[in-house]
C-alpha cells in the first residue's frame, strides 16, 4: 500500500453531490488533509485560496468558506478517499485543469515552487485527472506565473506609495507631520538612500546601513489599555504580538525573536527587540549563476512614546562576505546601542 492508496485508490465514493465548482474546491481540499491531519487545516486560508480563481468569481467570500467546511466535514465523515471520488466524477471537462491548478496552489511553498517531498502526490493528481505531462507541466507554469505576477503587482503597489528622496541639500529629513527631525544619516556617496511613505522614514545605503523610524499617532483612549497593563506589557504587545509578525514574519518567514528587554529608565520606557533574519537583510550578494540572494542579518528594534506619538526604531546588522554573527547578547547590544545613539539625534516636536 502506498502513501497515496487512501486518496487515489478507494473503492468508495460520497453519497454527497457536488457541482463542478465545488468539485475543484473538494480537490483542494484533499491536496491540503493529504499529508496534514483534517483538524490542521486552515480552512479560512484555503477558501482566500479558493476566492481568488475565476470559477469561484460569482461567488462571495462567505459562500466559499461555507463550501470549504462542507468538505471538509465530508473528509471528516467519510474520508478523503470517499471526497476526491466524488469531485472526478462532478468535474466537468472544461473544468479539470481547474482543478489540477488547484491542488497544485495548495501545494506551492513560500520559494513558488513544489517541495519535493509532495512531488510524488502532484504525480499522482495528473494520473487520476487523467492529464499529460505537458499538460500538467503547463498548469504548473501557469499557476507560477500568475503567484509571481500578483507579488510584482504588489511590490510594485508598495513602490508606488514610496517617495525616495535623492536631494540631500537640506542635511535633515523633517517629518510630513511635523512631528520629530533628524539629521540624515546616510551618505549619498556611498548609495544612501531616503525612503519616505505614510508613517515611516527608512534611511539605507550600500554598507548595509539601515535605520527606520515607524511612527503612529498615539490615540489617547489607548492611555487606558497602556495604564491597565502597565507600559512594559503595553510596548511588548506592539511590538512583539504586533508589528513583528506583520511587518517581518509575513516577509522573512524563518525570522525569529531572539532577545527581549524592558529599559524602564531609557526614553521613559521602552521595549527592545532582537530578531534573526535568516536571507533577510535588506541588502543582497550576486550568486556565480547572476542571481540575487538577500544576506543574513539580525535587526533590532526599540519602541516607545514621545508626545502624542508612539514610535518604533530599527538598525540592522547583515553579514557580509562571510562574517559571522556574534553571540546574541552581543548583538543584541551593539544594535541597541546603535538604535540609542541615533533615537539621541531625533528632535521630538
Amino acid at each position: 500500500m502506498t502513501k497515496y492508496d487512501k486518496v487515489f485508490n478507494s473503492p468508495k465514493t460520497s453519497e454527497e453531490s457536488l457541482s463542478p465548482e465545488e468539485a475543484v474546491a473538494a480537490i483542494a481540499t484533499v491536496t491540503a488533509i493529504a499529508d496534514s491531519l483534517i483538524e490542521d487545516v486552515d480552512a479560512d486560508s484555503l477558501a482566500g485560496i479558493l476566492w481568488e480563481f475565476e470559477v469561484f468569481e460569482e461567488y462571495s467570500e462567505d459562500e466559499i468558506a461555507e463550501i470549504v467546511d462542507r468538505l471538509i466535514s465530508i473528509a471528516q465523515e467519510e474520508g478523503i478517499g470517499p471526497l476526491f471520488n466524488v469531485a472526478k466524477v462532478s468535474l466537468s471537462d472544461e473544468l479539470v485543469l481547474d482543478g489540477f491548478a488547484a491542488g497544485v496552489i495548495v501545494l506551492l511553498d513560500d520559494d513558488l515552487a513544489i517541495p519535493k517531498p509532495k512531488q510524488a502526490y502532484l504525480k499522482k493528481l495528473q494520473a487520476a485527472l487523467d492529464l499529460e505531462d505537458e499538460e500538467a507541466e503547463e498548469i504548473i507554469k501557469e499557476v507560477i506565473a500568475a503567484f509571481q505576477e500578483a507579488e510584482d503587482e504588489e511590490y510594485t503597489d508598495d513602490e508606488d506609495e514610496t517617495v525616495v528622496i535623492e536631494d540631500f541639500s537640506e542635511q535633515t529629513y523633517q517629518s510630513p507631520l511635523g512631528n520629530f527631525a533628524v539629521p540624515i544619516p546616510v551618505d549619498p556617496q556611498q548609495g544612501g538612500r531616503i525612503q519616505s511613505q505614510e508613517g515611516v522614514v527608512g534611511f539605507s545605503d550600500d554598507i548595509g546601513t539601515l535605520l527606520r523610524i515607524d511612527y503612529y499617532p498615539f490615540p489617547l483612549e489607548q492611555l487606558e489599555e497602556l495604564e491597565s497593563v502597565g507600559q512594559e506589557e503595553y510596548l511588548q504587545t506592539i511590538l512583539v504580538d504586533k508589528y513583528v509578525p506583520q511587518a517581518i514574519f509575513a516577509n522573512v518567514p524563518d525570522a525569529s525573536v531572539e532577545y527581549t528587554e524592558y529599559l524602564a529608565d531609557t526614553l521613559r520606557g521602552a521595549y527592545y527587540v532582537l530578531i534573526d533574519m535568516p536571507k533577510g537583510s535588506t541588502i543582497s550578494k550576486q550568486e556565480n549563476n547572476g542571481t540575487a540572494i538577500r544576506l543574513d542579518a539580525y535587526r533590532g528594534l526599540l519602541t516607545f512614546i514621545s508626545g502624542e506619538f508612539l514610535y518604533i526604531v530599527s538598525s540592522q546588522h547583515s553579514f557580509i562576505n562571510g562574517e559571522t554573527p556574534d553571540s546574541v547578547e552581543e548583538e543584541a547590544e551593539d544594535i541597541k546601542e546603535s538604535i540609542l545613539e541615533f533615537v539621541e539625534t531625533i528632535e521630538f516636536t
